[in-house]
Formats: structure tokens, sequence, C-alpha cells
């Protein structure tokens, strides 16, 4: 088939292309009516595309018929593959739901311009995942944090302090953008191509002629390295996420959440090792420490501050760091079976904390906003939203059955598999941490009267909680059925560790 061949090119136009007409959709539901539609032609067009990579391999298309390396190319591998239908598929799912918080956080005259901008965001996160070009990957991921950083101040009509959180995410995020573009400029210098699979194969070269590689390379790594770390929300380059993601539109939360910072870690996963290799040494000695200490101190930086929060959803933003902690530590790794458990985490991690931040969203349309202490006796109010909660929360903690147990499982069989034994006690004192954060909510939506906040509280309209339940229904199916997953994981750490 002819749209087959063209797949790479047709998943981004159509939110592309769906994004730029919304502004022409008008006033009432139908720009989002249109979202719809734009994010499941996407999501499927994706989903086909992860069928037909993981059945033939990698592919790649050569924009303009200009070959790699001297065109631009977009290369779909089995990693980029699972991302782009994970962006895509929670995209739609949170579309679905975004209809009654973008009515009560965006003004009517603004909801379609709000859905032109949501739809380029996500143009701009699908093509980071399809670049095979390094500088393109820098323009793409500009398009889609110009993008994002809108989304977030479209919230100061409910909270004026989105504004300030977007222009501190703005500020932090072009720090970062500008370390990447430094990064690539050195790599240019230092090879002339900007292809990443020919990156590799120059490095590689030039590792064999010369023993090791210049301080242009070395210095390359260390700011694309950190350029990524801000833009993951790595601990100590985490602080723009909490206010961020507590402020933002729930529907932007839950997007933020769920694809924002799983594509960054995945620019991390290509660079490491599609260009600088993973048989490069580049993760090895103190740079390998670095990671493992950033990522430990996020295990125990974001648990410990979850704790301590009287709001959910920075509560879950904190969570979001510590998770970003157990993701980094397997790539850091260099093992199969702890990479595979990385990229198990960030398909586990995107729909449990979608999910949750979903709930979020359903909560704080009907009482206003995510403060602890209006969710009192709300269990037995909102019992189908609470109990998504519990189900949320009990794969944030890994426990057997769920989808987080199963990626936890992967990650530490290959820290203990390769003599890591700190680093696998680090995460299991995340899930020990993640249970005492997950208990206070329960305990104060179950085991507490219901206050003057909650006492008329009623359960949310099923169009809000049809989406919490369908991201924490797959979480609890791929933790009972993870088989396809866990091929897929296996797949991607094998492409992944055998250099390209």
């Amino acid at each position: 088939m002819i749209i087959a061949e063209h797949l790479p090119v047709v998943t981004l136009l159509i939110p592309l292309v769906g994004g730029i007409l919304s502004v022409f959709t008008g006033r009432g539901r139908t720009p989002w009516a249109w979202a719809c539609m734009i994010t499941l032609m996407t999501f499927g067009s994706a989903a086909w595309l992860l069928a037909r990579v993981s059945s033939v391999g990698s592919i790649s298309y050569p924009l303009g018929d200009w070959p790699a390396p001297w065109g631009i190319e977009l290369r779909i591998d089995i990693l980029s593959g699972i991302v782009m239908c994970l962006v895509a598929g929670i995209a739609f799912v949170v579309t679905f739901f975004s209809r009654r918080n973008v009515e009560k956080d965006i003004p009517g005259d603004r909801v379609n311009f709000f859905f032109t901008v949501w739809l380029l965001a996500i143009t701009g996160l699908l093509g980071i995942t399809a670049t095979g070009d390094a500088f393109n990957l820098y323009v793409l991921l500009e398009i889609s944090s110009l993008t994002i950083y809108a989304l977030v101040a479209m919230g100061k009509e409910n909270d004026r302090r989105a504004l300030p959180a977007a222009i501190n995410y703005l500020i932090m995020g072009s720090i970062g953008a500008s370390f990447l573009l430094i990064g690539i400029g050195y790599l240019y210098m230092a090879t002339g191509t900007l292809n990443m699979a020919d990156l590799h194969d120059r490095l590689a070269v030039m590792k064999a002629a010369d023993g090791g590689f210049n301080r242009t390379v070395l210095t390359a790594f260390a700011f694309i390295m950190v350029g990524l770390g801000l833009k993951m929300a790595l601990f100590p380059l985490h602080m723009w996420m909490p206010n961020a993601y507590t402020y933002a539109p729930s529907a932007v939360s839950a997007l933020l959440a769920a694809t924002a910072t799983k594509v960054g870690i995945y620019m991390a996963f290509r660079f490491t090792f599609t260009v600088f290799g993973a048989d490069f040494g580049f993760l090895e000695g103190p740079n390998s420490t670095v990671l493992f200490v950033c990522a430990s101190g996020a295990i125990f930086f974001g648990s410990l501050a979850a704790i301590r929060q009287t709001s959910l959803a920075r509560l879950l933003a904190y969570s979001s760091v510590a998770q970003i902690g157990y993701i980094v530590l397997g790539l850091a790794v260099l093992e199969r079976e702890a990479v595979t458990g990385s990229i198990l985490h960030i398909i586990n991690h995107a729909l449990m904390k979608g999910g949750l931040f979903l709930v979020v969203g359903v909560v704080a349309w009907r009482l206003g906003n995510s403060d602890l202490r209006r969710f009192e006796g709300l269990g037995k109010k909102m019992p189908l939203t609470m109990a998504a909660f519990v189900v949320g929360g009990l794969g944030m903690i890994g426990v057997p059955g769920t989808a987080g147990f199963i990626s936890k499982w992967y990650l530490l069989s290959g820290l203990f598999g390769s003599g890591n034994w700190l680093l696998g006690v680090a995460v299991l004192c995340g899930s020990v941490f993640a249970a005492i954060y997950v208990w206070r909510v329960v305990e104060i939506i179950y085991f507490r009267p219901t206050n003057e906040y909650t006492a008329h509280a009623k359960e949310g309209p099923w169009s809000m909680v049809a989406p919490v339940w369908v991201l924490i229904g797959l979480s609890v199916w791929f933790g009972v059925n993870s088989s396809g997953p866990v091929a897929l994981a296996h797949q991607a750490a094998d492409h992944l560790l055998g250099g390209h």
C-alpha cells in the first residue's frame, strides 16, 4: 500500500495539518471533536507504524528523496516506534478527557487556538521520536517546547500562578535547549555530519584511529547530557517541573506527565546509544557515577518531597522526579535486563501517571483544586475515580499484578545481576517511600469523614472517568499480561545495545 510506504511522514502530517486547520473550527465543542478525530487518526497511524517496525525492522524515510546522510532522514526503529505509539495513544485519551476541563479553564473564544497549540505540541513530540537528524531533533524540540510553554500559561485563567510557572519552565527549557544545541554544534565540528547514524559511524572510526576521543567530542557529550537532564527533569535539574504540573490546566498536566518527559528520556536513550554508542566508553568511570548519583538522588529526593506535599498534583509531580530516576538508572547501567526495565518503565509510568493526573483533573473539576484537605472522605463520594487512584498508586509502588511491578522487576534483575547492589537497594527504598505517600492519600480519602468541601461531591461524568480507567486499566493489563510489552522492550534493548 502507498500509505504504508509513507507512514513515518503521514504520522507527523496528520497532527501538523490538523493543528493548523484547528484555527478555523470556531467555538463550542467543534474544536474538541476535531482534535479527538485528529489524535485518533494519529494513533492509528503510529500503531500501524510500530507493527511494521516490529516485523520488518528499522525504517528509513529520506525527505525530498535525498538519501542519508546528506539529506534529512526520518528513521523509525523499535524504540522510536514504541514511544511514538505511546505518545499518540495517550494524546488521544487525554484529548477525549479534556473537553470539560478545557470548557472550565479556557475562555470560549480561545478554545480553537488551545487545540491548535495542543496538536502542534503533539506534532513536535512525535517529530522528536521520528527524526534521524540531530539538528532537526533540536528544531522539533523547540517546536514542542514553545507550544507546551503556551499550554501551561493558558492555566492563568484558573490560577494566576500558571504564568510564572510557564515563564520559569521557559527559562529552564531554553537553557536546556541551548546546552543541547551547543553539544550538537561541537559534534558537527568534530565529525562534519548531523545524521545520528552517521555520527555513530564516524565516532567509531575516530575511536579506532586514535584510541579515544578528543576534547571536542567529550565536551559535546557533557553539554548534551546536561541539556537533556534539564529537559527530562533529572534531579537536580528538575525544579521547573512541580509548578508547571501543578498550575497548568489539568489536561495539559496529564499530557506533560505522560509524554513530554518521556520524550526527553527518549532523547537521552537516542544520543547515548545511537550516537555515542554503548561500547564507546562514554558511560564509564566518572560519567556513570554522575548519572548514578543523579538518578539515586532523584529517587530519594523526589519520594521524600512527595511525602511532604499537601497538593495531590504536586505530590504526583515530585513522584515523577523519583520515577525518572528509576529509568535513568537502567540507562546508565548498560545491561540488557536493566535497559529493558527502563524501556518498560517509560511505557508503564506514562500510563500510570497519565491516569493519576486525569484523576486530579476529575477532582479539580468537581472541587476546584487538588488540595488534599478537600479529599477527606472522597472515596465514598467518588468511588470510581478514587479506586482508579488506588490502582494507579499500587502501580507506582510496584505491587505484583501491576505494570509497575514488571518494569521494576526487570530493572532490579539488571541492577543486581550486574553487581550494582546499592542501586538496587535505592530502587527498593523508592518503592517503600511510594507506599508512604500513596497511603497518605488513601488514608485521607477512605478513613476520614467528609468535610464541607466533599459533603456534596459526586462522581465525575463518564466522559472524564472512562479515560481515567482506560489508562489505569491498561497499566493493570500490562501487569497481568506483560508478554507483548516485554517482547517489544527486549527487542528495543537488544537493538540499542547493538549500537544503532
